[in-house]
């Protein structure tokens, strides 16, 4: 055996959801996209965007002035990156470099975890309690960093600012990120928070809310000093990671607010509908205030939901793991795309 495969490394790696190839009548309820199209400034721009050949503004100015203008920060307290992943990604490399464990949900976003074998980052899971929810009790331990989503996935739990800010008094010496892929769709960003506490970290992303996952766009809120440091990170990996669009269009869209406003209404309110008649159908789920629900039935396995609904052309998320292997997460899709599911679960169940 050849011994230059000993100096591989080994991960497993992210798994992410189907993407299958579309064909007529798929319904795509698994990766918690938005149904809608983005803002109609995203075609204008697209038509200006000129300056090809040459390389993109390494530091993105125009869409970090942008962003800094909408949440009302200084420009030099945002950080853009191709997707909130890549974001995140350059926020373990940059902020979680001690020996001490970093500290994470044991049902949430299941990047985590690869991302701190891929780094050689210790860390331990701190599990839900019976109901989903993060335990912040669990949090006041000794460590070298602390991350979780609000609202958390795959479940869509919300925590309070009261309950985050517990956690970031009791951490004044670690970096606290709080991952806010789908705080548009309910709750209170803890951006207000980063005047208080210099070791938080808030991150978005423009896949969900805004109808962009195509494009890649996310970024980082902070004190000054932690954007700075991820800004190095970033200059010693890949000082091109935005292209000229993704800036473009990015500052463009945040001026269309009456769009953003009306498309994540429309997903919210649609989401409120269906719980009701998920409820009606025997399913119970934690309240959720993402653009998902994480469901469970009284007496139908999830796994057989799963299957037989994507037979039938329609998309959900199953998660064979422990505690959550009999959960389905279903993105919220258009009116129309709910009503068929709900259709297809009921045959389904009478079964």
């Amino acid at each position: 055996m050849a011994g230059f495969r000993d100096n591989i490394r080994k991960v497993v790696p992210y798994t992410p959801g189907e993407q299958p190839k579309r064909v007529d009548n798929l319904i795509k309820l698994n990766t918690n996209e938005n149904p809608y199209p983005p803002s109609p400034k995203v075609e204008e721009m697209m038509k200006q965007v000129t300056g090809w050949r040459l390389y993109p503004d390494p530091a993105a100015s125009k869409l970090v002035e942008a962003l800094a203008s909408y949440h009302g920060l200084n420009k030099d307290q945002v950080f853009v990156g191709v997707g909130s992943d890549d974001v995140l990604a350059m926020a373990f490399m940059t902020f979680f470099n001690s020996d001490k464990p970093i500290l994470f949900p044991d049902i949430t976003y299941s990047f985590y975890d690869v991302w701190a074998d891929l780094f050689r980052i210790p860390y331990v899971q701190k599990p839900l309690d019976e109901n989903f929810r993060i335990v912040a009790d669990d949090y006041k331990c000794e460590n070298g960093g602390i991350i979780f989503p609000n609202p958390n996935a795959p479940t869509g739990v919300y925590q309070s600012l009261d309950f985050i800010e517990e956690i970031l008094q009791a951490n004044p010496d670690a970096i606290v990120i709080i991952d806010e892929a789908y705080i548009d769709f309910g709750g209170q960003s803890a951006l207000p928070l980063l005047e208080k506490y210099e070791n938080l970290l808030v991150v978005q992303t423009y896949s969900k809310s805004r109808s962009l996952a195509g494009i890649r766009i996310g970024y980082a809120m902070g004190s000054a000093e932690l954007i700075k440091a991820l800004n190095d990170v970033k200059y010693s990996f890949n000082s091109y990671t935005m292209n000229q669009p993704s800036i473009a269009i990015g500052a463009a869209v945040l001026e269309d607010e009456d769009y953003f406003k009306e498309v994540t209404g429309k997903i919210v309110s649609t989401r409120e509908w269906f719980k009701e008649e998920m409820k009606k159908l025997g399913f119970s789920f934690e309240d959720s205030k993402s653009n998902f629900l994480f469901v469970t039935h009284e007496t139908v396995k999830a796994k057989d939901i799963f299957e037989a609904a994507k037979a039938n052309q329609i998309y959900v998320r199953y998660f064979a793991k422990p505690r959550i292997d009999n959960y389905l997460r279903i993105t919220i899709g258009t009116d129309e795309e709910m009503k068929t599911f709900l259709n297809f679960v009921k045959e389904f169940i009478k079964m």
